[in-house]
């Protein structure tokens, strides 16, 4: 008998996506951007307990919260189509450190108590930065990488809503 297997990341996405799209010619609705609809059919690719999150330290949330931000910026500028030099420069400019530093003061007023705390850890994690950052520009963006790796870990929804939060301009 064969062994059962659970769906693959993929089979999720595709169910995900033909369940936006149930009974509409193939078009998401129109109260959902795009993007909007990609995030809500995607999450983390695994569970960890929340023992487990606590025990990741910033330096690592910050680093799959880096991913995580420029997965989320990427998909942003992905529409309209365009050539690749363009979305390159685009999502640059995003993911740079001062314009991460900025989103995060945006957000601040937003942030809940443990997502404050989740912040300052951040900010004291980050050590050694490059020498044309002012240290302040690069523990803010630090903390936002920080914070988006814990909400990606711990609270997808909650990301969501925050990122959609951002003043990302489309250009």
């Amino acid at each position: 008998m064969p062994a059962k297997s659970s769906p693959s990341r993929n089979d999720l996405f595709v169910k995900s996506q033909e369940e936006l799209l149930d009974g509409q010619d193939e078009t998401p609705k129109q109260s959902l951007s795009w993007t909007e609809a990609l995030l809500a059919t995607t999450g983390p690719f695994q569970q960890i307990s929340l023992s487990q999150v606590q025990q990741i330290s910033p330096t690592a949330l910050a680093y799959l919260g880096d991913a995580i931000y420029e997965l989320y910026v990427r998909m942003f500028y992905l529409l309209p189509l365009q050539r690749s030099g363009i979305y390159h420069s685009l999502v640059v400019e995003q993911v740079r450190a001062e314009t991460q530093a900025l989103h995060l003061r945006s957000l601040t007023p937003h942030l809940r108590d443990t997502e404050l705390e989740i912040v300052r850890r951040g900010r004291n994690a980050a050590t050694g930065r490059p020498k044309r950052l002012n240290p302040e520009i690069y523990q803010q963006a630090t903390s936002l990488e920080t914070l988006i790796g814990y909400l990606y870990l711990t609270d997808y929804q909650r990301l969501t809503e925050l990122l959609q939060m951002l003043h990302v301009e489309k250009e």
